[in-house]
């Protein structure tokens, strides 16, 4: 199977656009899942529903917000264009809606795992004179990695398979914005492309479904680990 140089760069950017959007999420989403899990605060059930508000508002809305937020015409859009670092109609402007659009399930899985995490373990470090950053370091984050696992391969599986904010706030530009889901899109729509977009569609199922082997084998070693 030969695949053409537009169906290549398509692939390649979406893994790229992928695992920046999981690298640039994985800090401030175990910091979020950490606040909601071992914090009670006055408008904590806002914050909630700000955080998980992509999953339930749809793609298109969100990518017109970020145009309303980050377009070249706006306050934020031009600071960033000014120090170089442009959204709108970029390859990064598809990592921050894949981003967007991927970190609550970040959140909520490794929420999960942290809520899981037996809170007398860490009553007991405190005893003995722990602090919260080093109970946080030795107990409460190694024993939150599978969650954490679980929770990237989820973001990276749905930002690879990112559509409408994407499209919306980035266009659909062949080399520059054009990821897999973009480009089989466009070949369903030219005429003679249903070949090409058949194999856009098994090759998104199979990194999807090797991502999901890989976190699978690397979670169960993580427990085995842990449980050792």
């Amino acid at each position: 199977m030969t695949l053409s140089a537009e169906e290549l760069d398509a692939i390649w950017l979406s893994i790229r656009v992928a695992l920046w959007a999981v690298a640039m999420g994985i800090i401030p989403a175990v910091l979020c899942a950490l606040l909601l899990a071992r914090c009670s605060f006055k408008g904590k059930t806002l914050v909630d529903a700000a955080i998980h508000l992509p999953l339930v508002v749809p793609p298109v809305v969100t990518g017109y917000l970020l145009i309303i937020a980050l377009g070249r015409n706006t306050v934020l859009g031009g600071f960033f264009e000014a120090i170089g670092l442009q959204f709108a109609f970029n390859w990064k402007g598809a990592v921050l809606a894949s981003l967007v659009m991927s970190f609550p399930l970040m959140v909520r899985a490794i929420r999960l795992s942290i809520e899981a995490v037996d809170t007398g373990l860490e009553s007991a470090a405190r005893t003995l004179g722990a602090g919260r950053l080093k109970i946080f370091l030795t107990i409460t984050l190694p024993l939150s990695i599978p969650g954490i696992i679980t929770g990237s391969v989820l973001a990276f599986a749905r930002s690879l398979g990112e559509f409408g904010a994407t499209i919306t706030f980035v266009s659909n530009i062949p080399g520059e914005t054009q990821t897999l889901p973009l480009a089989l899109y466009s070949f369903t729509q030219t005429p003679d492309g249903e070949g090409m977009a058949a194999r856009l569609c098994v090759i998104a199922i199979i990194i999807s479904v090797t991502a999901l082997a890989c976190s699978e084998v690397i979670a169960r070693r993580a427990a085995k680990r842990i449980s050792g």
